[in-house]
């Protein structure tokens, strides 16, 4: 599902990932890897600026191998615009990960890094 966010002082269709998990006795084959290469080339095929998401500092190399890029300082906002959920909350360790996909998106990839972005998807995924 592809929403709206606000960044950079301009609006942006974004999409992005949210608990990408391969059970136990499946890791290390390659399944996450290809789940997470295939969801960023389906991001791109479509009507999205930029792909975003969090993820656990220590998964950022996974991502990185699948083609994602960390943006430096950066925090998603998730949660309400009532209720906000920022992923620099006291105890989280995470870090923000995007793909910029129009020509929109790449033209604004610099104000991106140690930015604030509000995605707010709501209260029951509160961060993607």
């Amino acid at each position: 599902m592809a929403a709206v966010v606000r960044a950079a002082g301009s609006r942006f269709r974004a999409a992005g990932l949210s608990t990408v998990v391969t059970r136990g006795t499946a890791r290390g084959q390659g399944h996450g890897l290809r789940l997470v290469i295939s969801a960023r080339a389906a991001m791109a095929a479509i009507d999205l600026d930029i792909g975003l998401f969090t993820c656990d500092r220590p998964l950022q190399p996974f991502y990185e191998s699948a083609g994602w890029q960390q943006l430096p300082g950066a925090v998603l906002i998730g949660g309400t615009p009532l209720a906000p959920f920022p992923s620099d909350r006291p105890g989280f360790d995470k870090v923000t990960m995007a793909d910029f996909f129009s020509p929109l998106g790449r033209s604004h990839r610099s104000s991106f890094p140690h930015s604030r972005i509000e995605v707010y998807p709501g209260e029951t995924d509160r961060l993607w």
